[in-house]
């Protein structure tokens, strides 16, 4: 099971920045060691049967990952997180949730690894039914909700075509229908926005992306709210749960029991990523609104998606919910698939990969890249669509580039 997280920061007046750097680590007791160390042991000695220091096993608990989840946990103000070895990890273990059946409302523009993990593996696995909507208008949520429905599945800003959900809207229409609200707060990150305030029980988090910021770590995250029970949970561990349980107990449960956990060294990473995160999105998002304000005006842009842009239908709403706008942008070019698919190709600066978050700049085609699996679905993307994940570089540097890309 994991180590229980602290529900608030240490002092409560400190500042976001001054908590990505403290919170969940002190230095370490033994040699003074200002960085967590790196617990590379897959066991624990046992001084008899049962009796040990709180650790006994490498899954079911690392020093170093508990470092993490605490700081995670403090940053998005949750009462517990958890570290997984993967995004889609932590997003399939909060599929086992719920039972063989049960009904999942979802966006219709998400990660094209979560459609998969949705529709083509969880759908005939354990029989699970999704029904993707456009979770933007709180309407069609109200509209699909059924007495069946047992989570409510929402990315903000979305990816790949940055749509904006509001959280509270949404956090209100689930909860009346005995739902919970899961965010994949990835786009995002803990700084720019704070899903669990806004009402949301659980956020997901792709760590390998601006958590660990450096495209060198593949992680996941989750995080929950404070006291949240579930009454529909059923049975934990053979044991017949009577007036719900915690969500967070059960969480943890299912880590352990799964084991999709980080390695120590995976964990270390991602929390050395975070002691920056809150410079870094500062200049993520500073160079996003030059990029977006220079697409906006090329005569070869057809369209600038991006929610720092007053004209984007979910402005409002983004400067009500977020700090800053964020780092991705998206946007769709003259000249069909082939214009899309020649500025990928001549572009320098912005390296064609996929995944986003790095200090590097990414651009990539979604259509046939990290949306390939959606093909031919409802959340099919536009062929002309291209994303950008915008890094630290001088964005003179970024703009010269796409310009000279753009045919």
């Amino acid at each position: 099971m994991s180590e229980p997280t602290s529900k608030k920061p240490a002092d409560a007046e400190q500042a976001f920045a001054t908590r990505t750097i403290h919170a969940g680590q002190s230095p370490d007791p033994t040699t003074g060691a200002i960085m967590p160390p790196i617990y590379a042991t897959s066991t624990f000695v046992q001084q008899s049967p049962g009796v040990h220091k709180g650790f006994d096993y490498g899954r079911s608990h690392n020093p170093t990952r508990f470092a993490l989840e605490r700081c995670v946990a403090d940053l998005e103000g949750g009462a517990q997180a958890f570290a997984f070895a993967s995004g889609l990890a932590a997003i399939a273990t909060v599929l086992e949730l719920v039972d063989a059946g049960a009904h999942i409302v979802s966006g219709d523009d998400v990660y094209g690894g979560t459609f998969r993990l949705f529709e083509r593996v969880r759908k005939a696995s354990a029989g699970h039914r999704f029904s993707f909507v456009d979770l933007t208008d709180p309407v069609r949520l109200k509209a699909a909700l059924t007495p069946e429905t047992k989570l409510v599945w929402v990315e903000t800003p979305t990816n790949p075509l940055l749509g904006i959900a509001d959280l509270a809207a949404l956090a209100e229409l689930a909860h009346d229908a005995g739902a919970l609200l899961v965010v994949d707060n990835t786009f995002a990150t803990p700084y720019l926005q704070s899903p669990l305030g806004l009402g949301a029980d659980v956020i997901v988090h792709s760590t390998t992306k601006y958590c660990g910021g450096h495209s060198d770590v593949i992680g996941g995250a989750l995080v929950v709210a404070d006291g949240v029970s579930v009454p529909w949970l059923g049975t934990l561990d053979g044991v017949e749960q009577t007036g719900g349980t915690e969500l967070a107990e059960r969480i943890a449960y299912h880590q352990n029991a799964i084991g999709a956990v980080p390695g120590p060294l995976d964990a270390w990473l991602v929390q050395r990523g975070l002691k920056t995160l809150a410079v870094r999105m500062d200049r993520h998002c500073d160079n996003a609104e030059r990029v977006a304000a220079f697409l906006l005006e090329h005569p070869r842009v057809a369209r600038v998606l991006y929610p720092g842009l007053p004209d984007h239908p979910g402005h409002a709403i983004a400067a009500r919910q977020m700090r800053r706008f964020g780092g991705m942008i998206s946007f769709r070019v003259a000249g069909g698939v082939e214009g899309a698919l020649t500025v990928c190709k001549r572009a320098s600066v912005f390296t064609l990969a996929e995944s986003l978050g790095g200090v590097e700049s990414l651009i990539e085609h979604p259509g046939r890249m990290t949306h390939a699996s959606v093909a031919g679905s409802v959340l099919e993307v536009p062929e002309d669509l291209i994303r950008l994940s915008v890094g630290l570089e001088d964005a003179a540097d970024l703009i010269a580039d796409l310009d000279q890309a753009l045919p």
